[in-house]
């Protein structure tokens, strides 16, 4: 029997791993599924441009691996079991049961209310295409004047904003920051944000803790009530619970805890990559939730799968974090660097030159995710030992 490699998820990480694992193992020896629940790639890094208006195209996961020999199941995970090596799966014929003998687990994350009353019944956000045209539906919906309140002012927050307002200049955007706006940048790329803010007509509420989200309005720490027509959350995200219940060892936040190697320090036969995996950065600190992680932990993922099955040494993949690459609309951006301690470097790149760069990341990293497989080595390793069927449990 074939080894059995199953990758739960197709975002950036789990759709490049898949296509880089069918060309460097070989189909005598492997097979390999993808379970994702939508059938489309997500370019999750625009859709907030999505929302905003612009017409961006989703790649069909069918099309992505078109001759790789990837079978592609359109399928809700709903658990993993890794003591009997299966995964649960829910679909329009009532789901079932998929055995495994190597799992990878990318099933990243999604929007955290952070306890936060109203914000599951009438906030919006971008985290996924469904929500972002749930979103747009709203803004088209709203006459000269509406009103557009988005919460959080990390990256997602800020690319959200400035994109609306550029695209939607009829429209009164505003910005609720906990803090001082652009915190995390340095003090240049913070004022070239505040004047971005400023020509886009944006109003900055800083220092303002929302307590509670309602149709028309959101209520604040301090008293204030500020009337909204749509809602946009972007205060954070977290992962999936369905690793935390599997049994894996999880942190507190639900992110499965990986060694070096992107693999399950409880579960030697799982991986985990992108926004599933805690992984620890070349600088001791935890690789923050980002495309740019769930590049570097997929490929890490991917090397070590291929190895430990073929019995080859293990490369290091770099696990590095060199910065913030942030859009504020169609025609300006900031690139921020940080440092080894992730903290804001002085210097940075705004305007054009910025947008450009960010558009050139996100092209990139669409076509890299469409096509896993070019520039591989084209020669498919033979796994070293055949697999342990003796050891598999029958699934029903």
């Amino acid at each position: 029997m074939k080894h059995r490699i199953v990758v739960l998820g197709a975002g950036y990480a789990g759709a490049y791993a898949a296509g880089n694992l069918a060309r460097r193992l070989s189909p005598a020896d492997t097979e390999i599924t993808v379970v994702n629940a939508e059938p489309d790639f997500v370019e999750r890094l625009r859709m907030h441009q999505l929302a905003a208006g612009r017409r961006i195209e989703a790649p069909k996961l069918a099309d992505v691996f078109a001759g790789t020999g990837i079978r592609l199941r359109l399928a809700r995970v709903t658990a993993v079991d890794p003591e009997r090596q299966v995964v649960a799966v829910a679909d329009a014929d009532g789901g079932g049961e998929l055995g495994y003998d190597t799992l990878l687990y990318t099933l990243g994350s999604h929007v955290a209310d952070r306890g936060v009353p109203g914000v599951a019944e009438h906030a919006f956000d971008v985290a996924g295409r469904p929500s972002a045209l749930r979103l747009r539906e709203r803004l088209d919906s709203l006459g000269e004047g509406g009103k557009v309140l988005v919460v959080g002012d990390g990256l997602t927050g800020i690319e959200t904003v400035t994109e609306i307002a550029e695209a939607r200049p009829g429209l009164s955007v505003a910005l609720v920051a906990p803090g001082e706006l652009g915190a995390r940048l340095s003090a240049g790329a913070r004022s070239h944000l505040r004047r971005a803010c400023d020509r886009m007509g944006i109003t900055v509420l800083e220092h303002t803790s929302v307590e509670a989200v309602e149709a028309k309005r959101v209520l604040c720490a301090d008293g204030t009530v500020l009337a909204s027509d749509a809602t946009v959350w972007t205060a954070g995200f977290t992962v999936n619970p369905i690793a935390a219940a599997s049994g894996l060892e999880v942190t507190e936040n639900g992110q499965i805890v990986v060694d070096r190697t992107m693999r399950s320090v409880s579960h030697a036969n799982v991986y985990a990559a992108g926004d599933s995996a805690y992984a620890i950065g070349d600088n001791g600190r935890p690789l923050p939730m980002s495309c740019a992680s769930a590049g570097y932990t997929s490929r890490q993922a991917i090397d070590a799968i291929v190895g430990r099955l073929t019995g080859r040494k293990i490369p290091h993949t770099k696990l590095t974090y060199p910065g913030n690459h942030i859009s504020l609309g169609r025609r300006d951006g900031i690139l921020q660097m940080v440092d080894d301690e992730a903290q804001a470097k002085p210097k940075y790149v705004g305007g054009r030159k910025a947008a450009r760069i960010k558009a050139g990341i996100v092209k990139i990293s669409l076509w890299a995710t469409s096509h896993p497989t070019f520039g591989l080595p084209k020669r498919k390793r033979r796994l070293a030992v055949a697999p342990e069927v003796s050891a598999r449990k029958a699934v029903a």
